[in-house]
């Protein structure tokens, strides 16, 4: 078939190279006009996420990403709380990027395209710089923002949860040895009242796993009213209201001063140090949203354009590349049949999305809402299908 991928994150082309590997004739679609970046930050490397390149492109992928072997929750004073044995692979969004883009055929990856019209029953789409194409399948994994989405489904708009994730990297030597002690082959948590912070390493901005050149990564889940609180944080150094989040270099002085100041009167010395001496902090807002359609004739929506799922399960790109798995998978079961293969695979892939929003959802109130985070908590446990899994 010829197949159309509108979205060239990872969902996207996670999808595209098991299609292609179908002999399917696939073309990805990004509206970037250059190749994405995430800035550095990190991820929770879930088995969905890195299947393609384990079982696909034989990649180890200890080579791509920073082993954990425990779960460490820090007391106030930063003396360890809690500590439990709990295996992870923790990587970046860019070097994963980086390794599936080496996957794809590069002159089928077209940059500066974006969306602005379709017609889902034909799967005819039409992009901003005039092209307009037509193949067999049409499948839009457009993200966050997605443009699909809104044309398809103008009803569902995302929902603001309460509170937003404040994000950095930093470079581990930058740190003391203290601080690099206690953070040592963990993820590292710290609850506080209707917040928690967490922090892991993660290969270095050139994809180095080695000790010495790796990135410490955070994401601090803080509360912000909104409109007024939540308005006043997204205006950036410029005056420019943003929705979504706030790149480095974005944010207001006053704001960063505020976040060091709280994170000294209350965070564990070792974490507010990180957080601290982040030379540029940035944030994303923790947003909500779900579908009950991801099938539109011979069009479908993946990954976050159907499922805007919280990231307390670091489970949101297992979930995309999850749906291209059972996309190949329903293809290839009904291979004369775009219309029937896409009806046999919504179903689970709704149930999976709604399954993780609501998970996501608990936790979140658990932490933001109830401050009845418990360290040790098994359904605290990353996983895609369920905690740990």
């Amino acid at each position: 078939m010829e197949i159309a991928v509108v979205g060239g994150s990872l969902g996207g082309i996670i999808a595209g190279c098991l299609l292609a590997d179908d002999g399917h004739s696939v073309t990805i679609y990004e509206r970037s006009p250059v190749e994405l970046e995430e800035r550095g930050a990190g991820i929770g490397f879930l088995a969905a996420t890195g299947r393609y390149l384990k079982d696909r492109a034989g990649v180890d992928l200890t080579t791509i990403s920073v082993e954990t072997h425990y779960i460490r929750h820090l007391a106030r004073d930063g003396s360890v709380a809690h500590t439990l044995e709990q295996y992870y692979l923790m990587s970046s969004w860019n070097t994963v990027y980086r390794e599936m883009m080496r996957c794809f055929d590069r002159s089928r990856y077209r940059l500066g395209h974006e969306l602005i019209s379709l017609d889902a029953p034909s799967a005819r789409l039409e992009f901003s710089n005039a092209l307009t194409v037509q193949p067999d399948l049409a499948v839009c994994a457009d993200g966050v923002g997605s443009t699909a989405r809104s044309l398809l489904l103008p009803e569902v708009t995302t929902e603001y949860s309460g509170y937003v994730a404040w994000r950095g990297v930093i470079p581990e030597t930058a740190l003391t040895a203290v601080t690099r002690a206690v953070l040592d082959d963990a993820v590292t948590f710290y609850a506080l009242a209707n917040s928690y912070i967490i922090i892991y390493p993660i290969p270095g901005r050139d994809g180095s796993v080695a000790v010495g050149e790796r990135l410490i990564n955070i994401v601090w889940y803080r509360n912000y009213l909104a409109p007024d609180d939540l308005a006043d944080l997204m205006r950036d150094r410029r005056g420019v209201a943003r929705e979504v989040s706030m790149p480095p270099g974005t944010l207001r002085d006053e704001h960063i001063a505020e976040c060091r100041a709280v994170a000294v009167a209350r965070l564990p010395p070792p974490i507010a140090e990180v957080v601290c001496s982040i030379p540029e902090l940035f944030i994303q807002v923790v947003l909500d949203l779900s579908v009950d359609r991801m099938v539109f004739g011979r069009t479908c929506l993946l990954g976050d354009a159907a499922f805007v799922v919280r990231p307390h399960a670091a489970a949101g790109t297992a979930k995309a590349a999850a749906d291209g798995w059972t996309l190949r998978e329903a293809i290839a079961a009904h291979p004369n049949d775009v219309e029937a293969a896409l009806a046999a695979w919504e179903p689970g892939q709704l149930d999976l999305g709604r399954s993780l929003t609501e998970r996501t959802r608990v936790l979140g109130r658990r932490s933001q809402t109830d401050s009845a985070w418990i360290p040790g908590a098994p359904d605290t446990i990353f996983g895609l299908y369920r905690p740990g899994d």
